[in-house]
Order: structure tokens, then C-alpha cells, then sequence
């Protein structure tokens, strides 16, 4: 369906409508009088690779690219969980090799390629987190503990260090490697790595999804926009799409927590301990936990639980020293200043709010609260964020302070230059890290290619209001029918991409390949505890009370995991996909 025809007035439903559209997606069922008009993808076709790995040495050639070495993995060298990755090639080397302009200091985009001598005809772009900066193994595993990924299944895999081969902020003084972080990288990688595909199988490949969590989820929003003809998939993790004002709300927290009276700098905790955010906890349980229909540590209808619960009138205030069981009222007016969104000093807010939920006493909410704003988002404002970056000495980390960045700054300042260019750095921040207009993926839908979307409600660093906020837009933009070709997830209790009070192991590659090359829209994702024996990896933060495989059903917004009022709590099948009470 053309971008006009869903803008249109004649394509605007009417109440009647939306209320049938709605009740559709509350019950699973894909209508097909919005769906028809999008095409249809074919399902990919497998094929097996005759010579051996060695033997491509030779043969592998793509412009601007070399081919540092090929080696066969025998089966069993690479496990996910309990199951052995099948042999497959593995294809190391880089692209675009330079000297920086700047810092005189030497680049590329190093890669590497896992290529299944049983190839499933599909090919993934695995989007790393963090800074980048170095070769993960390309195996395509996402969500929480990962028992399966792309190249278990068959994929041929790509991971890249996009464009810089240290994990630390100074890339940032070479203008290009800033492009190449924020989205030249995969750009320039997509078209070598279908070359050498075709190369290696004889034919490219029939399908190709693009996944990633964190920085990596922001890397697949990006190619959703800007890359979306290449593309037929997308997997897309806490996606940081607006990262570098998530990384200058991160710092503005940590300034409104050293206001805190009694505060230690130095151990930003004492604004907020263990102990009292465990407090906060039980309060936003005994206010939001029975929504669903049960008592079971988890909060699944978020958002009615943001009118439900007020810190400021459910939470104990406390009335002579601090203990853990209450809060102070300067305490409250801060937390609640950060999870309502900090601003600048105009009262403006530049990011985003943050949901009150039972994980706001996880360990990894008190990382990105506390240590984080020091120790990762001080320097990856100052250098990759900040234009022009701050003035570095020999363009080496050592020369950084970076508790007195956080602590000196400026939040005006910041919001201001995350958005400004000078001189040789022809870009703000805002445009290479983030997609000219997120709410648009006409391209994306026009071609039958699908986006699926997942978001811990506890993550602390990008806000799943962030992410509901882009959903909303977008269904806005096709007028109410965002679900015929898009799916956001938001996965209650969990922490950034994995861990917290949740059930954070999933699978939704496949469905998302079902969704993509057969039109079998998901109607629910169901998702496991990582309790004791798990394969994936123990969850050490689960709740003593909970069954060690506890299962729940993901659904898609705005529905919400509801209980039946009868069966076994402990697992998915109890659970319904329903409209929310806030509806």
C-alpha cells in the first residue's frame, strides 16, 4: 500500500472501526482488509556449500575489502545452551582501511562472517552494543539467556567492530568514524557481505533480517529507516534510537542524586540505597501486582500502574532518620523528578519519563543510575556526542576525568551540542545516531518487510516509554494500523536487554521469520524464567517464590498478559493477551 493511500483521508477509519480494529488485535486475529494490501515475501530456500572453507580463500573479493583469512569451525567449537553449532565458515577481515584526518590514528571496519555449510538462505546483520569497537562472534543470539540464534538455525551472520577497534570513546575525534559508529558502517557492510555470499553459495541471499540489543537496537531502528530496501527483517532490542539524549538524561540524573542531602559523590547509592528501593519496590507491587488479575510479583499492565502508584503518597515519608522502611521528602522529589523525565533548566524535557516498576531495586538500575552516568555515558557524551568533543590531550582516555564531567556540566550546554555542528564534524549527534523521522517506515511496510520491537519495563537507560512513544507515532502515522507490519513488546520487570525480577528468555527470531516469509503474525511470544539448571544462564535476581522455569506470554502493545483466575500461575498458558485497564 502506497504511503499516500494510509494518509489519506479515505484510509482513516472511523470509531466503528477503530473499535473492530482493536478488538482484532486484543484477540490475535490479522485482519486482512488492512493486511492485503501489503506483499506478501516468499519463504527463503536452503543450500548446502560443496567445497571447503579453505578453498574460498581465493575467490572471496569485494571492493574496498580485504579478506584477512578463512578457516572451517568444526561442529560442537560454538555451543548456545545445551546445543552445538553445526560447521560452518568463518570468514574474518576488513573494509575502508584508513588514517584518521585528526588523530592521525589508523581505522577500518573489522568483520567477521559465519557462513553454514547447511545454509538456510537467509542472512542477518548482528548489531553489536555498547561503544562497539570489537568483533563479537557473529552467532545472532538475542533475548535474555539465549537457547537459540540465527546461525544455530542457519543464517549466514555478520558482526562488525563498525568502524573502530577499541571499545572506548577517542574514535570519536575522527570524523568519519563517528558516521561509520552512528550508520555508515552498515552501509558499507551490507552490500560486501550479500557479495560475498553470492559468492560462496552461488546465489545472495533470498531473505536478510538485521537484529540487535542496546547500541545494537539502535542500529536496527536506523536500518529500518535508512536501510529498509535492503532488508525484510528486523529484531530490535531496547533500542537506544534517541541515544545520545539518553546519555545527557543519564548525567542530569546523576546531578539530581548528588542533590540529595547526605549524598556521597563518590557513592551515588547514598542517595537512594538498596534498602530503600527495595521499599519502593513492595509499594509499586502492592499497588500495580494484582492489575493482571494476580498476585505474582510481576507487573504486567505498566501503564495503569503509573496512575495507580505515586511515590509521594505510597511510600512512607520519613519522619526521623533514615532506615530503609521510608523516604525523605527531598528523596521523593528527586526520584520522582528523574522517572517523570529531567529537563533542562526552562523545565523542558529532553528525553523521556521512566515507568515505576517492581525492577527499580535491580542490580542493573542501580548500574545505570549510579556508575554508569561516570564511567560510560560522561565520555561518550564528551567525545562522541558533544560537537565539537571536548579537548583531549594526545586524544588518549587516560587524560579523561570523567566524574568531573558529570559533575560540572552543564544540561543546556549538552542538549545543545548533541544537536550542533562545527567544522570538521558535518553532522550533530542527533542526525548519525538517530533515523531522520522514526516515525516513517513506509519503505519497510511497502516492501512486506516486518519490525518487531522488545523493551525491559525496568531498563534504566533507555526508557520502554521511549519506545511506546515511537510505537504510538508510528501507529499514528498509519493511521491505526502500525500492527499490520510492526509489534512492540514490552517485557515487564526486565533490566537492560536481560536480567531482573522477569521472564527475559525468548525467542522471537522465529516468529519473526514466520511473520516475514509466511504472514503468520505473532500473537503472542512466550518467555522463561532463567531459574536454576537453565542453559542459558541463571538469572540470579528471580524471586526465591518463583518457579525456576516460570513462563510467561510477551504481547504485543497495547495488550497485557491478564490471568484466567484459574490456572497454574507458574505458567504461559494461565495468561490471556487482553486490553489493559488504562484503555
Amino acid at each position: 500500500m502506497s504511503q499516500s493511500l494510509y494518509k489519506s483521508n479515505l484510509y482513516k477509519p472511523s470509531l466503528l472501526a477503530v473499535a473492530i480494529s482493536s478488538f482484532v488485535a486484543y484477540s490475535g486475529i490479522t485482519s486482512a482488509a488492512n493486511s492485503s494490501a501489503i506483499p506478501q515475501l516468499s519463504e527463503a530456500k536452503s543450500s548446502v556449500l560443496a567445497t571447503s572453507c579453505e578453498g574460498l580463500s581465493s575467490l572471496l573479493t569485494a571492493s574496498n575489502t580485504v579478506i584477512n583469512s578463512v578457516e572451517t569451525v568444526a561442529k560442537g567449537t560454538l555451543k548456545l545452551g545445551n546445543s552445538d553449532v553445526e560447521e560452518h565458515c568463518l570468514v574474518k577481515g576488513k573494509m575502508h582501511e584508513r588514517i584518521g584526518d585528526v588523530d592521525g590514528k589508523s581505522y577500518a571496519i573489522g568483520f567477521e562472517m559465519r557462513l553454514p555449510k547447511k545454509w538456510n538462505g537467509r542472512f542477518l546483520y548482528q548489531a553489536n552494543g555498547g561503544l562497539d569497537g570489537a568483533v563479537r562472534t557473529a552467532e545472532g543470539a538475542m533475548g535474555g539467556g539465549p537457547l537459540t540464534g540465527a546461525l544455530l538455525q542457519g543464517f549466514a551472520v555478520i558482526s562488525s567492530d563498525a568502524g573502530h577497534d577499541k571499545s572506548i570513546p577517542t574514535f570519536a575525534y575522527d570524523p568519519q568514524a563517528r558516521l561509520d559508529y552512528g550508520y555508515q558502517a552498515v552501509a558499507k557492510l551490507t552490500p560486501m557481505a550479500k557479495t560475498v555470499i553470492h559468492q560462496v553459495y552461488g546465489k545472495g541471499p533470498d531473505r536478510s533480517y538485521f537484529a540487535g540489543c542496546s547500541n545494537g537496537g539502535r542500529h536496527a531502528m536506523v536500518a529500518a529507516t535508512r536501510y529498509a530496501n535492503d532488508y525484510d527483517g528486523f529484531l530490535v532490542g531496547a533500542p537506544g534510537y534517541r541515544l545520545p539524549l539518553a546519555a545527557v538524561a543519564s548525567i542530569a540524573g546523576a546531578q539530581v542524586y548528588a542533590s540529595v542531602p547526605d549524598t556521597d559523590k563518590k557513592d551515588l547509592k547514598t542517595a537512594f540505597t538498596l534498602a530503600e528501593r527495595t521499599t519502593v519496590s513492595k509499594a509499586i507491587l502492592a499497588k500495580c501486582d494484582a492489575l493482571d488479575g494476580v498476585k505474582d510479583d510481576m507487573i504486567q499492565d505498566f501503564k495503569s500502574c503509573q496512575t495507580a502508584f505515586s511515590i509521594q503518597t505510597d511510600v512512607a515519608t520519613c519522619k526521623a532518620e533514615r532506615d530503609g522502611s521510608c523516604l525523605t521528602q527531598p528523596q521523593k522529589n528527586a526520584i520522582d523528578s528523574i522517572f517523570k523525565g529531567v529537563t533542562t533548566s526552562n523545565g523542558k524535557r529532553f528525553y523521556s519519563s521512566f515507568p515505576y516498576d517492581a525492577g527499580i531495586n535491580n542490580s542493573d538500575q542501580m548500574m545505570w543510575e549510579y556508575s554508569a552516568p561516570i564511567e560510560r555515558d560522561s565520555g561518550a557524551v564528551a567525545m562522541i556526542f558533544n560537537t565539537p568533543p571536548v579537548e583531549l590531550k594526545d586524544y588518549s582516555i587516560r587524560n579523561f576525568d570523567g566524574a568531573d564531567f558529570v559533575w560540572k556540566a552543564n544540561i543546556d550546554d549538552l542538549v545543545a551540542k548533541v544537536n550542533a555542528v562545527s567544522g570538521v564534524y558535518k553532522e550533530s549527534a542527533m542526525s548519525f545516531m538517530a533515523q531522520p523521522t522514526p516515525q516513517n517506515m513506509s519503505t519497510l511496510r511497502d516492501n512486506g518487510g516486518k519490525i518487531m520491537v522488545y523493551h525491559g519495563v525496568s531498563d534504566a537507560i533507555f526508557s520502554v516509554q521511549d519506545t511506546e512513544a515511537w510505537y504510538q507515532a508510528l501507529d499514528a502515522e498509519n493511521n491505526g494500523h502500525a500492527n499490520d507490519f510492526a509489534q512492540f513488546y514490552p517485557v515487564p520487570g526486565m533490566g537492560h536487554c536481560r536480567g531482573g525480577q522477569a521472564t527475559d528468555q525468548f525467542d522471537m527470531l522465529t516468529p519473526l521469520v514466520a511473520w516475514v516469509e509466511k504472514g503468520q503474525k505473532p500473537k503472542q511470544v512466550i518467555a522463561t524464567a532463567r531459574g536454576e539448571g537453565n542453559p542459558g544462564g541463571v538469572n540470579d535476581e528471580l524471586p526465591a517464590s518463583w518457579s525456576a522455569n516460570r513462563t510467561r506470554p510477551l504481547c504485543p502493545y497495547p495488550s497485557v498478559a491478564t490471568y484466567d483466575g484459574k490456572g497454574d500461575v507458574e505458567r504461559a498458558q494461565s495468561f490471556a493477551c487482553k486490553a489493559p485497564q488504562s484503555m
